[in-house]
């Protein structure tokens, strides 16, 4: 079990900055809280006394008033509290938010493969607004549970050392019971919220899935599975809810009779006449002073222990290690250490790719060269290494074993960015967004203009069908691209490629649901327009060797090369 998140975490700290300056505050205000509470009780029994014993109006008229400004007062100083409280919230987890989105992009696409991404989806959104009364309420009711019972132990020491005493005794049986109670509420709570999430997750992977899962008839049994785990998730819910009550019942009667049991004390010695009436209100006054602000914190604690575990699962993402492709390098790189795909040769020397959860290694010893301008053919079945080799070369992954030189240099010298700024890649499922036909393609290159984005869809093949749309380039893809077949998906992510005008395409089964008219077509392109761009296309139909300058297939992780005879090109060999 990891690390829960304590009263003042050093990893909130350091990953909320705004946390800082709001702890501070709430110190500061604690202490004001606490001194306005004992002002408030000493004016208070000082009014009741003088009442008692038949004192003027014009007398209590004062300490009336100054009774009246410190309850404003106090009123203030708990609603400026809360304020600061909410908006530190707010952008506590706006920069967590950041940050969890950055380091997963960072992560990458292997890593996030391999999560749930409506449990970070749960994470991001849910469960950082659950940390809304973890700031509000919890953490400045601790403070108070630390200054005040302490002031209020000094103030009534001072006015009749044997109820000091008693508090002082009493007083920590609040933080053991609360204790004892929060170790059994933190396992609920982590249990109802791993539940949710993967609730969340599997909900959200039922519905990316359900076209697939009502073709094979498995839909029924994905309804049971999520029923089997809302019910759970209920159960825990309700116990966790269940253990909240039972706590706040054993914290009040607790706290009732440890002030029950100085009431008696002190009304005792004041019907004998040993404690004066004005101390003997103010020791009541201010006894249940003390543990009230343990007993408000062991109620908040419940209401923010479902944060807490949220953040713990931020936490454990931005602390996942990057990386070594994702990780820190000098912003200013030396003019060795930068490579031009255009002009630069790539050579993989005896590389080796292995996976945690695989015996054998994805790709076994590989060697290859690239030189700008070819166009490389992956042939191979499924596992056989061909997405794995494109990860490399996006430096999704790092070798096991060997090297990847861009012309004399090691790839792992040279800075990320400007590396994959010079690359266009095709995945085997291209994602758009829930934006415009043109913004999807333009994300290619942000900024392009709209001549640019239809030129790009012109050679990838979809400028038929995306101004066949109600609104053409302008029509908003709703959902997963709901409106488009597999294939025009496809034929959009082409086109987010090509407008990218890279030096170096990654094509993963770009033309897998594209009908034969469409595939021709794609390959006029490849070997025209674009043939002045380095292409490694990866996929299972036969290409022919008239087209590429080299087919390599892939097979056990390693590779067997062809280098086709030169074929004369028609057509304009320069790139547009």
């Amino acid at each position: 079990m990891g690390r829960g998140v304590t009263a003042v975490d050093p990893r909130l700290l350091r990953h909320a900055r705004a946390a800082r300056g709001y702890l501070v505050t709430t110190v500061l205000l604690g202490l004001l809280i606490a001194g306005l509470i004992v002002a408030q009780a000493a004016l208070l029994a000082h009014l009741l006394s003088a009442a008692a014993f038949g004192s003027g109006t014009s007398v209590l008229a004062i300490p009336l008033a100054l009774l009246l400004g410190v309850v404003l007062a106090r009123a203030a100083a708990a609603f400026g509290g809360e304020l600061a409280a909410l908006r530190a919230a707010a952008r506590i987890k706006s920069q967590l938010r950041r940050e969890l989105i950055a380091h997963s992009f960072r992560l990458g696409p292997t890593w996030l493969s391999r999560q749930q991404s409506g449990r970070i989806a749960a994470v991001a959104t849910q469960g950082l607004d659950d940390l809304d009364p973890y700031f509000a309420r919890y953490l400045p009711q601790l403070v108070l549970s630390v200054i005040v019972p302490i002031t209020v132990i000094v103030a009534v020491s001072v006015t009749d050392w044997i109820s000091g005493l008693i508090v002082a005794i009493t007083l920590p049986l609040i933080p053991l019971f609360g204790a004892l109670v929060g170790l059994h509420t933190k396992a609920r709570t982590r249990r109802q919220w791993r539940l949710l999430s993967q609730l969340s997750g599997h909900f959200l992977d039922v519905v990316a899935g359900l076209p697939t899962l009502k073709v094979f008839g498995r839909a029924k049994a994905q309804e049971q599975v999520i029923a089997d785990v809302t019910c759970a998730h209920r159960s825990a819910a309700m116990a966790t809810m269940r253990v909240a009550f039972l706590s706040a019942l054993v914290l009040e009667l607790s706290a009732t009779l440890a002030t029950a049991l100085v009431a008696v004390e002190t009304g005792l010695r004041l019907l004998y006449g040993h404690m004066s009436y004005p101390a003997a209100l103010l020791v009541l006054l201010l006894t249940p002073e003390a543990y009230l602000p343990l007993r408000a914190a062991a109620t908040q604690y419940h209401a923010s222990a479902g944060g807490a575990a949220a953040v713990e699962s931020v936490f454990r993402v931005l602390e996942t290690p990057l990386p070594e492709s994702a990780a820190a390098r000098p912003v200013h790189a030396p003019a060795a250490a930068l490579a031009d795909l255009s002009r630069d040769t790539l050579r993989l020397n005896q590389v080796s790719v292995r996976y945690s959860d695989r015996q054998l290694p994805a790709l076994n010893r590989l060697s290859l060269t690239i030189n700008p301008g070819e166009l490389i053919v992956l042939n191979g079945p499924s596992g056989s290494g061909k997405t794995t080799l494109l990860r490399l070369l996006l430096r999704f992954i790092e070798p096991s074993e060997g090297t990847i030189c861009a012309t004399g240099a090691d790839l792992a010298t040279i800075p990320v960015e400007p590396w994959r700024a010079q690359i266009g890649w095709v995945p085997q499922h291209p994602r758009l967004f829930p934006r415009s036909v043109a913004d999807n393609i333009a994300l290619g290159r942000p900024g392009a203009d709209r001549a640019t984005v239809e030129r790009a869809a012109t050679l990838a093949g979809a400028a038929e069908f995306i101004e066949s749309l109600p609104h053409g380039y302008d029509t908003r893809l709703e959902g997963p691209a709901g409106q488009l077949s597999t294939g025009e998906r496809q034929q959009v992510a082409l086109a987010r490629a090509f407008v990218r005008d890279a030096s170096m395409l990654l094509l993963d089964e770009p033309t897998a649901h594209l009908a034969p008219a469409a595939v021709a077509a794609i390959r006029r392109v490849l070997v025209g327009p674009m043939s002045g761009c380095t292409i490694i296309l990866a996929t299972h139909q036969d290409w022919g060797t008239a087209v590429a300058s080299q087919v390599i297939t892939m097979h056990g992780g390693g590779c067997s090369q062809r280098v086709p005879e030169p074929v004369p090109v028609t057509g304009s060999a320069a790139r547009g």
